[in-house]
Parts: structure tokens; C-alpha cells; sequence
């Protein structure tokens, strides 16, 4: 068994492995495909490919990693993502790109939860009292910094590194493939489990994990509500991921501006995330993680409509980073009460559930703010955006109903040589 302190050291590790090649192709992401001959149109068809094989894989792979092993599950994620960068980096047709996109959404689906289900249970074994919200806390910001120094490493490869016949913009294609098979091998080499976490691949064995994560949620009225937290989170989520760039566009000259600013905003606005991250356990620590969720989710309501009404690329600008240090802290405050709820066997399971909803509300989101903005304008719509996204503060308070019976009854539990009168 590997120490707390171990377990969290490789956590960080691996986590800043995964992300950072994400951050590296997250600049090409339209330019590539565009720069290959697809229209705009055949570009956003290619690209939807992903969410639609995310929402149908989501739950059955957590289940896999519930019932195979995190670390099988993960080797084979990050060999699909290698796979798709190989692709990605020859890739001169639609077909060719809709393989990338579906490659890159059964990666999506494989890696979403089992890293942090296998850090969560690591952890509680070696040290069941660990406050679980500063390692996801840190795990976030490090999730950020990835995401955000990969941006701005893919821009200084593409405007200063000149490799003799090779494309500019798969520079830092080329170097996500290199980081993404070192994973695979951190992976294989860090991540060990123990023995109780496998408990058979078969079809059986997913089945049996994901019926023990819904009948979960369908008996916890606290995991419900967090589930459907992500419902608004993610329709909300729109106004400063898509609508922000056509904000900007409407503050400034065009949208050849706009698309230059946001290069730089959008790497600043995954560190902000970072920072937010970092401070996120100080503020829990004080007033409970709970509550730090609910004035998160209100906060970022009120950071949104900043982006939506300020004046001025100034104004926008600072509506949108703001929005992302909130959207930092306020992720490993939701997985920390989510963690909460379950236990080893479905924690993989859950996780997938939870991220899954996102998906249709993110959907949902793109089709009636974008047509509200249409109708009406940008700023109505961030403003309807930033409304949903504050309504779901109440969920949460059948956590915080739980966490302070939970630390009534801690108090409650005399010390060690304490005489109980």
C-alpha cells in the first residue's frame, strides 16, 4: 500500500501528463482541419462526433473501471488519445478528422473518473481522516496550469519553431503524441491498485457497477442534486466557452481581433482557473465545503453577467477571467462532496454519471443561447447563461445539511482518554 503522500504526488504527476497535451492541441483545434480544406461547417460536424460518442460511452466505461481496474482502463485511454494524435497529425479529409473526433471521445469517455477514483481510494486507505478537497484542489490547478501552459507552448512552437517541410500547426501535434505515450507509461509504472479494485472485466461485472451507481443515486437525495448540478453547470458553461469569442468580436472590430485576443485569454483564463483551484480549500476550510459551493455557483452567476454587460474589451475580459477562477474553485469543491457519497466499488461509476448529464445540457445550451443571441443579442444571452448557472446554488444544500450532521456527530465523538461521563 503506497502512502497518502505518495498517492498524491502521483496524482499530480500523472494529471499534469494527461492535460498537457490537451492544452498543446487545444490552439489547432478549428485552425488545423480548416487549414486542411474543410469548411467551417464540415469542421463543427466533425467536432460533434466526440460529444455524441462521449454521451454514449460515459457510463458503461466508468463502470468498466469499476470493474476492471483503474489502471487497464487508463492504458487503454491513453493509447486511444495517442492514436488520435497520430491520426490527427496526417489527417486531410472529413473522414479522416470524424475518426480523430471519435478516437478523442472513446479516450474522453475511458479517462473521465478513474484517475481521481483511484486517488480518492488510495488516499482513504492509507489515511481515512485526509481532507479530500485540497488534493482535488491541487489536482485542478494542476489540470489548469496544464491546459493553460500547453496553449501557450503550442503558440510559441507554431510562431517560432521551424522544422524543415513539416506544417507549423502539427508542431504541436507531434510533441502531444510524445507526452501522451509517456503517460501511458507513468501510467503502467505509478498507478497500483490494490488487489480488491479488480473484480472482473466481464460484462457482468460493468453491468453489476453501473446498477450499483444508479441505485446510489436513486437512494441519496444529496447525490441527486449533485448530479443535476451539472445539468445547469453545463448549459451555463456556454456563455463564457462559445459565446465569449462572439462578445468579444462585438467589442472590438471584427472577429479577426477578437480571435487574437482570445489565444492569449484563453491560456490566462485556464491559469486564473489554476489560481482559483489553489485557493479554493482556504475559503472551504473556514466555511465548510458546501457552502464554498453554493457562494461559488452564485459568484460565478455574477462573474458571467459581468462578461455579458461590462463595457469594453477591459470589461469583458475581466468578467471572463473572473468567471474561470470561480469555474477552478469550484470544481474540486462539487467532487469533493461527490466523493462523499460513494465508495469504492461505484466511485468510477458515479463519476461518469456526473460528468454524462453535462453533456446533453451543454448541448441543449449551444442550441438556445446561440438562437437567443440570434434573436435578441450576446449579452442577453450570457445574461439567461448566468442565471442558470446561479439557480443551481440551492442544490446543494442537501450536501450541506449532510456535512453539518457529519461534523455534529464528529463533535459529538469524545477523544481518545477522554472519560465519557
Amino acid at each position: 500500500m503506497i502512502t497518502a503522500r505518495q498517492a498524491h504526488r502521483r496524482y499530480l504527476i500523472l494529471l499534469a501528463l494527461r492535460w498537457l497535451p490537451v492544452g498543446l492541441y487545444v490552439p489547432v483545434t478549428v485552425l488545423l482541419p480548416l487549414d486542411r480544406g474543410l469548411s467551417l461547417a464540415e469542421v463543427g460536424a466533425a467536432m460533434s462526433v466526440q460529444g455524441f460518442v462521449v454521451l454514449g460511452l460515459e457510463l458503461p466505461t466508468g463502470g468498466l473501471a469499476d470493474s476492471w481496474g483503474r489502471r487497464p482502463v487508463l492504458v487503454l485511454s491513453g493509447a486511444l488519445a495517442a492514436a488520435s494524435f497520430a491520426v490527427l497529425f496526417v489527417a486531410d479529409s472529413l473522414a479522416a478528422f470524424v475518426v480523430v473526433a471519435a478516437l478523442q471521445g472513446i479516450h474522453r469517455a475511458l479517462d473521465s473518473g478513474p484517475l481521481e477514483a483511484w486517488y480518492v481510494d488510495a488516499t482513504l486507505a492509507a489515511n481515512p481522516t485526509t481532507r479530500l478537497e485540497r488534493g482535488l484542489s491541487a489536482g485542478a490547478t494542476v489540470l489548469s496550469l496544464g491546459i493553460g501552459l500547453g496553449a501557450l507552448l503550442a503558440g510559441g512552437l507554431i510562431a517560432w519553431v521551424d522544422v524543415g517541410g513539416v506544417d507549423a500547426l502539427v508542431v504541436p501535434i507531434a510533441l502531444a503524441f510524445v507526452i501522451t505515450v509517456v503517460s501511458v507509461v507513468a501510467t503502467v509504472v505509478l498507478l497500483t491498485e490494490p488487489r480488491r479494485a479488480r473484480r472482473g472485466a466481464g460484462v457482468r461485472g460493468v453491468v453489476t457497477a453501473i446498477g450499483g451507481g444508479a441505485r446510489l443515486v436513486r437512494r441519496s437525495r444529496v447525490l441527486a442534486a449533485l448530479i443535476a448540478v451539472e445539468l445547469f453547470w453545463g448549459f451555463g458553461m456556454v456563455t463564457f466557452e462559445q459565446l465569449m469569442p462572439v462578445r468579444l468580436a462585438a467589442e472590438t472590430s471584427g472577429t479577426e481581433t477578437a480571435a487574437a485576443i482570445m489565444g492569449p485569454a484563453a491560456a490566462v483564463g485556464w491559469l486564473a482557473s489554476a489560481a482559483g483551484a489553489a485557493l479554493a480549500p482556504a475559503i472551504s476550510a473556514r466555511i465548510g465545503v458546501a457552502t464554498t459551493a453554493i457562494v461559488l455557483r452564485l459568484a460565478q452567476g455574477l462573474a458571467v453577467v459581468g462578461m455579458g454587460l461590462l463595457a469594453g474589451v477591459v470589461g469583458v475580459l475581466t468578467g471572463f477571467l473572473l468567471a474561470y477562477v470561480v469555474h477552478g474553485a469550484a470544481n474540486p469543491m462539487h467532487t469533493t462532496l461527490l466523493h462523499r457519497e460513494v465508495a469504492a466499488d461505484n466511485r468510477a461509476t458515479v463519476l461518469s454519471l456526473n460528468s454524462m448529464v453535462a453533456q446533453p445540457a451543454g448541448s441543449v445550451g449551444l442550441i438556445v443561447l446561440l438562437s437567443l443571441s440570434g434573436a435578441t443579442s450576446v449579452s442577453t444571452a450570457i445574461v439567461v447563461g448566468a442565471i442558470v448557472l446561479a439557480i443551481a446554488a440551492p442544490l446543494y444544500l442537501p450536501a450541506r445539511r449532510a456535512e453539518q450532521r457529519a461534523r455534529e456527530i464528529s463533535e459529538d465523538v469524545p477523544s481518545p482518554g477522554v472519560a465519557v461521563p
